[in-house]
C-alpha cells in the first residue's frame, strides 16, 4: 500500500480549522475558508517540504469551501483520498471523487467545496520547475506560461505515478539529500509533462536532420534520461504514426516503445556497473522508471539476474 505522508508527517491533528487553515496560508497557498456556521470541526493536516516542493496532506473535518484569487507562482496538484470536491472554475462545475485528480494553474480562481469527509494530498509546484523541465525536453515553452487542461484524470491512468508520490513521500520523511530531492522533483515535472494535457508542444523541431531512423536513433541516445514520446520521434523521422512503427519493425523487430524502454534498461545495467552508482533506485529513477518492482522483473528477463545483484558485484 502508497502511504503518503505518515504519522511522523503530523503538524495538526483533531484541531481547530482555522488554525488548519492558518498554516495552509503560509505554507501551502494563499486561500480563504468558509465553514458551516455550528459546531467546531476537527481538522487535521499533515506537511512536508521537498526541495522545491510542499507536500500536505489535509482534512477539515466538515463541509468547507476555498476559495482564492489565484494562486499566481504556483500550481497545485490535489489528490481526493476520500469524500467529494466540487471545482467551480470560469464557470464550469465538475465534481471530483476519490482517486481522481486536480490540477490548478497559477492563473486560475479557486473555487472549491470538499465534503465532511474529504481528505485530500496537495503537492505545490512552483512555475520555474514546470519551465524549467520544458526546457530541458526541448519542448516549447508557451508565451503565456504553461497551462494545464481541465481535464479529469484518474489516479490510475498516470502509469507509476501513485508509487513515485510514495517513495518521495518515504525521501522526504527520511531527510533524503539535496540531489536526491532535485532528482525527484525533476521527474515529478516530466512526468506531469508528458502525462497530462496542455497547451506546451511537446515536439522537438528537427530541420537540420534528414529524417529515418537513423536520426531517430541519436535523438533517442541523446534522451534516455527523459520521458520520450512518440510525437516526439514523429518529428525527427519526420513520418506518420503508422510509418514510425513500421519503421521501427523493420529496422529493429520492435515498437518504438519497447526500443526505448530496451535502450534504457541496457543504460542502467551499464550505470550498475559503474562505481559510482549510489543505488538501484537512484540509477533506476535517472532513467525514468517508476515502478521499481516491473523495473527488476523487466530487468532480470533482460540480463538474467536482478539489478542489485549486477550493483552488488561491482561494489
Amino acid at each position: 500500500m502508497t502511504v503518503l505522508l505518515s504519522e511522523r508527517s503530523q503538524i495538526f491533528q483533531g484541531a481547530d480549522a482555522y488554525a488548519v487553515s492558518d498554516y495552509v496560508n503560509q505554507h501551502v497557498g494563499s486561500h480563504c475558508i468558509r465553514l458551516p456556521p455550528r459546531g467546531r470541526p476537527m481538522a487535521s493536516i499533515s506537511h512536508r517540504t521537498f526541495s522545491s516542493l510542499d507536500l500536505c496532506r489535509i482534512s477539515y473535518g466538515a463541509p468547507v469551501r476555498v476559495t482564492s484569487v489565484a494562486l499566481e507562482s504556483i500550481y497545485h496538484l490535489q489528490i481526493l483520498l476520500t469524500g467529494h470536491c466540487r471545482s467551480d472554475s470560469r464557470g464550469e462545475e465538475q465534481v471530483f471523487g476519490p482517486g481522481e485528480i486536480l490540477l490548478i494553474n497559477p492563473d486560475d480562481p479557486v473555487d472549491l467545496t470538499y465534503s465532511a469527509d474529504c481528505e485530500k494530498f496537495i503537492i505545490k509546484l512552483p512555475v520555474r520547475l514546470l519551465e524549467n523541465a520544458c526546457l530541458a525536453q526541448h519542448w516549447t515553452l508557451p508565451q503565456p506560461g504553461i497551462r494545464f487542461a481541465a481535464a479529469r484524470h484518474a489516479l490510475s491512468e498516470l502509469g507509476g505515478f501513485l508509487p513515485l508520490l510514495g517513495l518521495i513521500c518515504h525521501e522526504a520523511e527520511n531527510a533524503a539529500e539535496p540531489q536526491v530531492q532535485d532528482l525527484y522533483e525533476r521527474i515529478v515535472a516530466n512526468k506531469l509533462l508528458a502525462l497530462l494535457a496542455s497547451n506546451v508542444l511537446r515536439v522537438v523541431p528537427q530541420a537540420a536532420q534528414g529524417g529515418g531512423f537513423e536520426a531517430v536513433r541519436e535523438f533517442i541516445e541523446g534522451h534516455l534520461g527523459e520521458d520520450i514520446s512518440i510525437e516526439q520521434l514523429m518529428a525527427v523521422a519526420k513520418v506518420s504514426e503508422r510509418s514510425l512503427y513500421s519503421l521501427f519493425e523493420r529496422q529493429v523487430g520492435l515498437s518504438p516503445r519497447d526500443y526505448v524502454r530496451r535502450r534504457k534498461l541496457e543504460q542502467v545495467h551499464a550505470r550498475l556497473q559503474l562505481s559510482t552508482a549510489r543505488s538501484v533506485t537512484e540509477v533506476a529513477l535517472d532513467y525514468g522508471f517508476m515502478h521499481l518492482g516491473r523495473f527488476s522483473e523487466a530487468y532480470r528477463k533482460r540480463f538474467g539476474e536482478l539489478p542489485s545483484q549486477t550493483w552488488k558485484r561491482h561494489r
